[in-house]
């Protein structure tokens, strides 16, 4: 049998599912999820295993009107992918269509010669007689592959998604070894975990300017235990006043949150050590932004 593999670039605007999707197709959590848009700052790779195929999936930051460095950082991240995949998938959410973000994307679409899918998701979330005139409409703005609606919160469509893909792959050799479905370094996906809580625990803008670096991970394997210890950084010392909360409360649920998130994940007791440090302006220093991973 011909093996088949290929990449494959998820790309849309913010908080459409983009990361759920990721997390959905490889049966555990390798990005981080939040209901607050722009949570995905970096590119992640996912990688899917199956008989004769494997699909390298690049998740990627929401595109959208950059405001920062940071932001700049993260748009020219997304926009890369068009010319570096085999294929692209574009994420849109039932509802109407986004004339701001989707126009833009669309321009991109134009400039390249690739199979591209149109997922419409979160159909779980509306009235599905909206359905077939949105997929119509997108129909007439761009001659798509195919267009998928999908819940990725629930797996609906998913798996017809995955044939859709498998049918366009080319025939080619394995990417990465089977024990592989990350790309992720642990420092990384703690990091991201622990960033993940600090969107859930704060709804305000202050988790747009905080960063986590993770400073030691010791592994005690006779007490079945890793050591983690990590530093947030925020930009001003009244953002650390809230992150810390009154008698350290928002600290200590942020890591009580991360900790048990990690324990499912690397199937160990954890530890966190969390410390909160004032790093100004940080979002906007390049100098800055490339210490702290962007």
């Amino acid at each position: 049998m011909t093996f088949l593999s290929g990449y494959i670039g998820i790309i849309g605007p913010p908080n459409v599912g983009k990361s759920t999707l990721l997390n959905r197709i490889l049966g555990r959590k390798v990005a981080i999820v939040s209901p607050k848009p722009q949570t995905t700052r970096n590119r992640i790779i996912g990688i899917y295993h199956g008989e004769g195929v494997q699909m390298v999936f690049v998740d990627t930051p929401g595109i959208h009107k950059t405001r920062t460095p940071l932001h700049q950082s993260m748009v020219a991240s997304a926009l890369a992918v068009f010319q570096e995949v085999d294929i692209l998938l574009l994420m849109v959410q039932l509802g109407d269509i986004d004339r701001v973000l989707f126009f833009p994307l669309l321009k991109n679409l134009k400039r390249v010669n690739k199979p591209c899918l149109l997922l419409i998701n979160k159909i779980d979330k509306g009235p599905r007689e909206v359905l077939l005139p949105l997929m119509a409409e997108y129909g007439r703005r761009h001659p798509f592959d195919v267009i998928i609606p999908i819940s990725a919160l629930t797996g609906d469509g998913v798996s017809l998604l995955m044939k859709e893909l498998k049918s366009r792959l080319l025939p080619g050799p394995p990417f990465f070894p089977e024990e592989m479905d990350t790309d992720q370094s642990e420092d990384f996906l703690i990091a991201e975990v622990i960033r993940e809580k600090i969107y859930l625990h704060l709804r305000q803008e202050l988790p747009y300017a905080c960063a986590v670096g993770v400073n030691r991970i010791e592994d005690v394997p006779d007490k079945n235990l890793l050591r983690i210890s990590a530093r947030i950084y925020v930009e001003t010392e009244s953002q650390k006043g809230i992150l810390i909360g009154r008698k350290g409360r928002m600290i200590q649920a942020v890591g009580r949150s991360a900790r048990m998130d990690l324990e499912r994940i690397f199937g160990v007791r954890i530890y966190l050590d969390l410390a909160v440090s004032v790093e100004k302006n940080w979002t906007r220093d390049t100098r800055a932004l490339r210490r702290l991973g962007y």
